[in-house]
């Protein structure tokens, strides 16, 4: 961030944080559970799927991501589903305080709210995920999203 490198890790996860405007405290349990319980990573005796984060004591780096809720008028990006900058700065902050008191507070990083970032990472496989909070076949509005990357990067 502007220079500087404020975020690194070895193997992980990075989640590409996006708030909508409906997001609420329970979408942000929801988000940390499942962020600490999908297994994408391969166990030791090289079987795909079988362990989580805390399995492999990995390293979480979040990078908030309201450009994850754009919708398009014409070729012109729309950003009104995103929860707009003071609230969410506010849900975002109180999102890392759920996620580092549920696991270890010195493997989840982030970036810095708000600012332009220059976000490097080696994808695992590739493997990208999409993890939404909300069914969409139950939920009329739009899920809080999280887009999952393992194994390794780097947050200027």
């Amino acid at each position: 961030v502007d220079g500087p490198i404020i975020s690194s890790f070895g193997r992980g996860f990075v989640f590409l944080v996006g708030l909508d405007k409906w997001k609420s405290t329970e979408d942000t349990k929801t988000m940390v559970k499942k962020i600490l319980s999908i297994k994408l990573f391969d166990s030791e005796e090289g079987g795909m799927w079988k362990r989580d984060v805390r399995d492999i004591q990995g390293d979480i780096l979040c990078v908030s991501q309201f450009t994850l809720f754009a919708n398009f008028k014409g070729s012109k990006p729309d950003f009104h589903e995103s929860m707009s900058t003071i609230p969410g700065k506010s849900a975002y902050t109180s999102f890392l305080e759920h996620l580092r008191n549920s696991y270890d507070t010195e493997k989840v990083q982030d970036g810095k709210f708000g600012a332009m970032m220059q976000v490097s990472l080696v994808n695992d496989g590739p493997v990208t995920i999409n993890l939404d909070t909300r069914s969409k076949k139950s939920s009329p509005t739009i899920p809080q999203s999280s887009t999952a990357v393992p194994k390794s990067a780097s947050s200027p």
